[in-house]
């Protein structure tokens, strides 16, 4: 059920969206503490200005059911800024970061919901 969602300016080519999605999915498993099978990573380019300046800048939402608080949610921040940094080099202050606590009611999946 957690969920991370990317929008980003950034140009990239099919390996390292791969690997980026990889290492997205694998963060949120660290972090929030629930199992990969439930993980959806979602990757899109994106037009965006921030500051007022066009560039590279990356909007994230991480979503799920329990699992975020302020601890989590500060690391989560360090690690997905660190990663952006390195694969496509969006600098850290060029990225906005969203989080959603869920309830189990609110999100559904297989047809059900988890609530």
């Amino acid at each position: 059920m957690p969920m991370i969602s990317v929008k980003t300016t950034a140009e990239m080519d099919e390996s390292t969206r791969e690997r980026l999605l990889a290492g997205l999915s694998g963060l949120i498993v660290e972090g929030i503490g629930k199992p990969e099978t439930y993980v959806m990573g979602v990757l899109e380019t994106a037009s965006v200005i921030m500051s007022g300046k066009t560039g590279n800048a990356a909007f994230v939402e991480i979503r799920s059911i329990g699992g975020l608080n302020g601890e989590v949610n500060r690391s989560l921040s360090e690690k997905v800024c660190s990663l952006l940094e390195s694969h496509l080099h969006v600098p850290r202050d060029r990225v906005y970061i969203n989080f959603f606590d869920i309830s189990r009611e609110n999100w559904g999946w297989n047809g059900k919901t988890f609530g």
